[in-house]
Parts: structure tokens; C-alpha cells; sequence
């Protein structure tokens, strides 16, 4: 395999990886509405006040006389400030007060031009580190993962691994795999690269983000004397055509994420969760692992899974993630953004289906897994998440007690620069001695 292609194998992992959400970051548009801080690093004490610089730019050099519509609030909340200007030499700057309490101030701008709507936005971040979950530890949380796990346990593993020669190169060899997972006939599907030289290796796991679609493998890594694994969570195989994962995410997928919510025995995390851990026995299996140097790592909902993984299996050495989903989900009964799926955005705390749904969701909030992880972590995002709020992940980030690296790239929203993969991959290169 050329040179050229190789590189294209590790642009299509990296965005898989992120999917379906990579893709912002790739897009450009001719006119740009420029949003920040005045505090370069984009945070605040609380009561200070913050003020918003926005600029409307075409060729980056600022439009005169151009119209905007702006709105200032708590990110996810209503509004607490609205308005309409005309900036006379392509730039202003917006008042957007406080915030008493820490949290996150968000100001978003929009401007019309020939026709076509543009947007931009900056989140300004007040005291992040102090945020604290609503988020509640259930008594038996410990009891009831111990239990799971001593019943899938018992589950044999039955793997099955399929040579994949066209994805095979000098260096590595490529695998679809299917493991047997949570109960019979249950299976997890994923890409296994194996290093081809005689010798022992050190293994990353790659938890995927929200979402339904195949999986390209980390070749890349492997190439470099890396076992990896990616996996999908949703008991079908990753090498099918997009068609079939359209459909069924049209379909029996469609809302995976609140799938028997109000039932913690059988709530749709519950296999994902226990499938990371029983991948885990996978790559332990494996006569070229070493077996001990392993990480998982993981953005979004790969984010989140990559923190109960190592919660939940303490054979995890460490982990990287970036803007973690299904943190401190019950942040929204609580007047505040909660994380992905954002399944009580609106709804009433009082109704008794709600409160069943938040008794189980207590039992998967990565929060609650956060406070049990013990191994070094690398941890990235920016404060323009609108996918994934800020506030729900600085719940889950500010109760870990083990080693951790904040990486912050404030502008991001839910997406990633190369720079970032860059700090997380020599993160695991160092983790793992490689």
C-alpha cells in the first residue's frame, strides 16, 4: 500500500471515530461571524462581567454596515438577553453580563448576507472547575456493576475472527471479529489490527461515537506496533454498506439511546457497557498482547465509554476523552444543561415515568462512573459544544480523582483540531511506552 493511501486510511479513521460530527470541523464558508471573549482564555471569575467581540468578515476583513441579531444566555437555557445591530465597520462588542454561579455564558450571532444565514458564537466559561453534578450516586451502584459483570462473565466469549485481506498492509494484519457479549447469542462486532512482527504489543480500544455505521479499523496504529480494536456497539457486523445502517438507524435504532430507560436491568446501555469490558477480555485473549499496557480512548459518546470502561475494568492502564456524552443527564430538572441525548430537556420532574427513567439513568450517568476511575486520563474539549454542553462534562471531570490532563481548545464546539489528536495520541504513546 502507497503512502498516499495509507494517510487516507488515517483521515477516514479519524473521522469515524468523531462521526457524525467530524464534519463540522472540515467546513468553511465564505463569510465568517467572528465571536470571542475579551479574556483570551475565554474564562471568568463569577460576577465578572464578560464582553462578547464579534466581527462579520468576508475575506477576513471585517463588512461594513451589515446587519446582526444577537442572544446572550446560559448555554442550552433561554435567552436572558436579545438584540439587533448594524455594524457600521464590521465590528462591536456585546455586554453580555454574568453569571453568579459557575457555568457557562454563551452568546451566539447571526447576520444575513445575499440571501444566505450565517452563524457564529462563544461560550464564556465562569469557574468551570467548580461545577458540581446533579447527577446522584445510587447506594447499590457499586453492587449493581459487580453483578452485571459477574454475569456476563459467565458468558463464554465463543470469538470469531475473519481475515480482512484487502484492509491487511506490509505491517499489519486486519480482522473483522464477533465476540459473544451480555447473553447467548448476543454479539460484539469490531476491527482487530495486529502488528505482523514476532513480539508482544501494547493494545488501545477505540469506543465509538453516537451513531449507527461501519468501522474502518486503526491500521494506522497498528503499523506502528499497536494491537488495536475498534468496536461497535450495536450486535451487528461493522463491514456492511452504509444502506443497512441508514435503515436501521431510520428503524429498530432509531432513539438506540432511550431504549428501555425506565428499566435498569435492561436499559440499552447496559450490553454497551458490559460489551467495552468483554472487549477488553478479547484483547487480553490475544497471544501477541502484552498483556498489560492497554488504553481505551474515545470522543462523544466514545468519550463517555471510554470513562466507564476504565471505571468499570480496572485491567484499563488509562484513557483519552474527548467532550464525553451521558454526563449529569438530569441537569435539565435542575434548571441547566444536561448531557447527550439530552433526554429530560423539558421534561416534568413529578411525572412518575420521569422519575423512573432518572432512577435508571443514575445507574449509567458517567458521572457517577467518573468517581471510581483511577487510572491517568487525557481529557479534551472546547466551550462551544452545543452536542455535548460543557457543563454536563465538567460535572463528570471535576469529581475524578486520579491523574488527569485537561486539554482545552475553547472555540471548539463538537468537533476536534489536529492538534488535539496529536496531545491525545502522545498521551497514549507515553501511557503505553511506545
Amino acid at each position: 500500500m502507497n503512502k498516499s493511501l495509507k494517510r487516507m486510511g488515517f483521515v477516514l479513521l479519524m473521522l469515524l471515530l468523531l462521526a457524525p460530527t467530524a464534519q463540522s470541523q472540515l467546513q468553511q464558508t465564505w463569510i465568517k461571524v467572528n465571536v470571542a471573549t475579551e479574556n483570551s482564555n475565554w474564562t471568568y471569575s463569577c460576577g465578572e462581567r464578560v464582553k462578547f467581540k464579534v466581527s462579520v468578515t468576508k475575506n477576513s476583513v471585517p463588512i461594513e454596515q451589515i446587519a446582526i441579531s444577537y442572544e446572550v444566555g446560559p448555554e442550552k437555557m433561554a435567552a436572558t438577553k436579545k438584540g439587533d445591530e448594524v455594524l457600521k465597520n464590521g465590528t462591536m462588542v456585546i455586554d453580555g453580563g454574568s453569571l453568579s454561579e459557575p457555568g457557562f455564558l454563551r452568546c451566539t450571532v447571526t447576520t444575513e448576507y445575499e440571501g444566505k444565514k450565517y452563524t457564529g458564537m462563544a461560550t464564556a466559561g465562569f469557574e468551570p472547575e467548580r461545577i458540581t453534578p446533579t447527577a446522584e450516586l445510587p447506594e447499590d451502584f457499586v453492587s449493581f456493576w459487580q453483578e452485571a459483570k459477574r454475569e456476563a462473565a459467565k458468558i463464554p466469549m465463543n470469538p470469531i475472527i475473519k481475515l480482512l485481506p484487502e484492509r491487511c498492509t506490509e505491517k499489519a494484519n486486519v480482522y473483522e471479529i464477533n465476540i459473544q457479549n451480555f447473553r447467548y447469542g448476543s454479539r460484539l462486532y469490531g476491527i482487530l489490527a495486529v502488528p505482523k512482527g514476532e513480539g508482544k504489543y501494547p493494545a488501545i480500544l477505540h469506543v465509538p461515537g453516537a451513531g449507527i455505521r461501519p468501522y474502518a479499523g486503526d491500521i494506522y496504529r497498528a503499523e506502528r506496533d499497536i494491537i488495536t480494536l475498534q468496536i461497535g456497539i450495536h450486535g451487528i457486523p461493522v463491514t456492511l454498506d452504509q444502506s443497512v445502517y441508514t435503515t436501521l438507524g431510520n428503524g429498530v435504532l432509531y432513539n438506540y439511546f432511550c431504549s428501555n430507560l425506565d428499566d435498569k436491568n435492561n436499559y440499552y446501555y447496559k450490553r454497551v457497557y458490559l460489551g467495552c469490558v468483554r472487549a477488553i477480555d478479547f484483547l487480553f485473549s490475544l497471544p501477541q498482547f502484552d498483556g498489560n499496557n492497554l488504553a481505551v480512548s474515545g470522543g462523544s459518546q466514545g468519550g463517555a465509554l471510554s470513562i466507564v470502561t476504565a471505571a468499570l475494568d480496572d485491567r484499563v492502564k488509562g484513557l483519552v476523552s474527548f467532550y464525553p456524552a451521558l454526563c449529569d443527564l438530569t441537569g435539565y430538572l435542575h434548571n441547566r444543561a444536561g448531557g447527550w441525548p439530552h433526554m429530560f430537556n423539558g421534561a416534568n420532574p413529578n411525572d412518575p415515568k420521569i422519575k423512573r427513567q432518572v432512577e435508571t439513568s443514575s445507574y449509567y450517568d458517567v458521572v457517577n462512573f467518573a468517581r471510581f476511575v483511577k487510572v491517568p486520563g487525557f481529557y479534551s474539549w472546547g466551550y462551544n459544544d452545543l452536542t455535548c454542553p460543557p457543563t454536563s462534562y465538567y460535572s463528570a471531570y471535576n469529581v475524578i480523582t486520579a491523574p488527569k490532563e485537561l486539554s482545552l481548545f475553547q472555540e471548539t464546539g463538537h468537533w476536534t483540531y489536529p492538534e488535539q489528536w496529536e496531545q491525545a495520541y502522545g498521551f497514549l504513546y507515553r501511557l503505553l511506552g511506545n
